[in-house]
């Protein structure tokens, strides 16, 4: 799950509901070999639903702020 908490996530057994997920086909060849699978994507794992109820605020990772500059000087 995307931008999940790394101490959040979902359990082999657990009901999950995706609301307004969106279905991408992905098709990657790699070595003469072609995989091909089905992404689900949602805005955030908030807007799951899981075992009947929402995830805590927490299940959501925190922002993190990544900057680089080509052109600075070593």
């Amino acid at each position: 799950v995307y931008n999940a908490a790394p101490a959040w996530g979902v359990t082999v057994g657990d009901a999950l509901a995706v609301p307004d997920p969106v279905v991408t086909q992905h098709q990657h060849q790699h070595h003469g070999q072609t995989f091909s699978f089905l992404g689900i994507r949602v805005s955030s794992p908030l807007s799951l639903v899981v075992n009947g109820k929402r995830p805590p605020p927490s299940a959501l990772a925190p922002p993190r702020l990544a900057l680089s500059n080509p052109s600075a000087p070593l």
